[in-house]
């Protein structure tokens, strides 16, 4: 069978990874993909150097969805990239990150699918390893930890999802989506037995200009994001790890506590 990047092969999609916004970052493959798309549909976290890839003549459409405002519902994107391949076009479902993870990946793969079409996903670098990495912040670490979860911070039902066992000694959390819900997100896992005292990186715009890793403790988390006037795109990470990273030290009104708590 035809590899599905053969230009030979019309009428496809290929949901492409565009990593955490730094261009630099892009896989060989998702570039090859870019080149060959007639149609590029992109969320609106691809960082803007990506599109220096996309053909001049392609179609680009945007379906960014912010917290108060989707321009698309989910179904309706996935009814637009059915349309564009059955007409014959070669379409890049182009995400921030990583396509399957809170990406929505697996449902427009499920819709492609369903339709019979062809579909392929080329992963990208996540916003947790890409952010991670220019903080210099190992999500794992012999001496610190040996297990990562990864959790969606605005979600439906947050207060009543359990956490419990996701952070704490020997293990990191990454939440995405939490800058809004930060203070609430704090109090649930202190809720359910996490220190206090435990370290957490506020990683913001990773890989992009003006990009901000900041460090606090778990008890200062919502004050550091309202003082810092923390905006989105940003994840945060709560673990031990966090203290081996190059994160900026923001413990400024807690530093008192801080003392007791480290």
């Amino acid at each position: 069978m035809a590899s599905l990047l053969d230009p030979e092969a019309r009428g496809r999609v290929i949901l492409v990874g565009a990593g955490p916004g730094d261009p630099g970052l892009l896989t060989v493959k998702a570039v090859e993909a870019l080149r060959e798309a007639d149609v590029v549909v992109h969320d609106g976290l691809v960082g803007e150097g990506v599109f220096a890839y996309v053909r001049a003549d392609a179609q680009l459409i945007s379906v960014a969805k912010k917290r108060d405002r989707h321009t698309l519902p989910q179904s309706a994107i996935n009814a637009l990239i059915v349309a564009h391949v059955k007409a014959g076009s070669i379409v890049v479902r182009l995400k921030g990150g990583d396509p399957f993870i809170f990406g929505r990946g697996g449902e427009e793969v499920e819709a492609v699918r369903a339709a019979n079409l062809p579909v392929e996903v080329i992963p990208g670098v996540s916003a947790a390893l890409g952010c991670a990495a220019e903080a210099m912040l190992p999500l794992t670490h012999r001496d610190w930890s040996s297990a990562v979860s990864f959790v969606a911070g605005t979600c439906q039902g947050l207060a009543e999802q359990s956490w419990a066992g996701l952070a704490g000694a020997g293990r990191t959390l990454v939440i995405y989506m939490g800058v809004t819900a930060a203070r609430a997100i704090a109090d649930k896992l202190m809720a359910e037995g996490v220190d206090p005292g435990t370290s957490v990186a506020v990683l913001e715009r990773g890989t992009l200009p003006g990009s901000r890793a900041m460090r606090t403790l778990l008890a200062d988390l919502g004050d550091l994001v309202e003082r810092e006037k923390v905006l989105s795109p940003a994840i945060l990470v709560v673990g031990e790890v966090v203290r081996l990273s190059d994160a900026e030290d923001k413990l400024r009104a807690f530093a008192v506590q801080a003392e007791q708590l480290v």
